[in-house]
Formats: structure tokens, C-alpha cells, sequence
């Protein structure tokens, strides 16, 4: 499955020597599941783009969507920070090298850093936004009937998601279980609380109520 520019769901995938180098590095570095998640991902969000007539960088939203799952990999497992954080890390890291513009790391920084936050991505630019959109569609089934059947179906032929629901649940708890401290306020400590037997979660108010301050 080569990024040959070739249009799914009317959606052509950015046919640039930086989109290319991207998806090689994601290739060689993520499993089969987040690679065929990833690519979903700019899929969707990018339908979605189209049907809020957002106007945004193909590439950028390619380049988000395609690391934005990158630090749930093995080798980020001690890093101490959330995942969020790596992935977006390595994104900025890959762009800077090739001296992509300051702005368009930005963003492509952003838009990984918050996919996993509800609520804020909607307000941003229009990549930050797409990503998340993305995210949420092929995950979470937000938005399922924005778009139609027939769209789905070609982009789940392309990129297949055979048993994804646990598949995925599986990677998020993999990823994140090295690093629970990181989970606290955030979608993650629900993966943790399913499935890591004896995980407490972090509690907004006893971390109040039990701070150093008097009152």
C-alpha cells in the first residue's frame, strides 16, 4: 500500500516527497494495525474537512494523522510522558529536520498533542481539528453518519480493520500501563481501569483536598 496519490472516497492522499518519507517512517517503525488506523484516520478527518468546508494543509493533516499514535511504540514506553506528548515529539522532530516552516510544526504538534483531549481541537485551525475529527470517527464511531456508507466502505477496503475495537484497545494499553502517573485526566485512565488489574486512577478532588495548602 504505497502512497501513490491515488484518490479513495475522493480523498487523494498528498503525493509529496515529505508525505512520502512519513508514511515510510511510520511504516518501518508502527505495527500494521496503527499504520491501517493512521491512514483511516487522515481519511476521515479529511471527509469531514470537506463537509464542514474547512479549508487546511492535506499534507499537515497527513503528517498528524500518520504520527499521532507513534509514541504508543515500545521504545517510548519509559519515557515518563504521554504518549500524546512522544508522538507529537517525533512528528516536530521528523518536520524540523526537513525544514518544514515553524507554523506548520506547530500545528502538526498541536493537532497529535490534543487528539485525545474532547472539546478543544473543534476551536483551533483546521488541522488541529481534522486530526482529532479523524481520530474520533475511526475510534470512537463520533460523527459515523456524517459520512456515507459507500466512503466508509472504500476506505475500510483499502485499510481493513479486522477485530480494531479490541485490537486497539489492546495497543492503548500496552502503551500507556509502563506509565499510569500519565493517565491522570484523561481518556487513557479508562483503558487502564478495563484492563490493568489494580489500577487506581488519579482523583481531580482528593488531589485538591489533600494538596499542602491549609485551605
Amino acid at each position: 500500500m504505497n502512497n501513490d496519490g491515488a484518490a479513495v472516497a475522493g480523498v487523494a492522499v498528498p503525493d509529496t516527497k515529505l508525505a512520502r518519507e512519513a508514511e515510510q517512517l511510520v511504516r518501518d517503525t508502527t505495527s500494521e494495525l496503527i499504520y491501517h488506523h493512521s491512514r483511516r484516520v487522515f481519511f476521515f478527518g479529511a471527509l469531514q474537512g470537506r463537509k464542514r468546508d474547512l479549508s487546511y494543509d492535506p499534507e499537515l493533516v497527513y503528517i498528524g494523522a500518520l504520527f499521532h499514535d507513534l509514541g504508543l511504540s515500545e521504545r517510548f514506553r519509559g519515557s515518563g510522558r504521554r504518549f500524546e506528548v512522544d508522538s507529537a515529539d517525533e512528528a516536530q522532530r521528523f518536520l524540523t529536520a526537513r525544514d518544514v516552516p515553524p507554523d506548520s510544526v506547530r500545528r502538526v504538534w498541536t493537532a497529535i498533542a490534543l487528539h485525545t483531549t474532547p472539546g478543544v481541537p473543534q476551536y483551533m485551525e483546521p488541522e488541529v481539528a481534522l486530526v482529532t475529527a479523524g481520530v474520533e470517527y475511526d475510534v470512537l464511531g463520533i460523527g459515523y453518519d456524517d459520512l456515507s456508507a459507500a466512503d466508509r466502505a472504500d476506505i475500510v477496503a483499502l485499510h481493513p480493520r479486522p477485530d480494531f475495537k479490541h485490537r486497539i484497545l489492546a495497543a492503548f494499553t500496552d502503551g500507556v500501563a509502563p506509565k499510569p502517573d500519565t493517565t491522570f485526566g484523561n481518556v487513557k485512565a479508562d483503558v487502564l481501569a478495563h484492563y490493568v488489574p489494580g489500577f487506581e486512577r488519579g482523583d481531580f478532588v482528593r488531589t485538591i483536598l489533600d494538596s499542602k495548602w491549609e485551605q
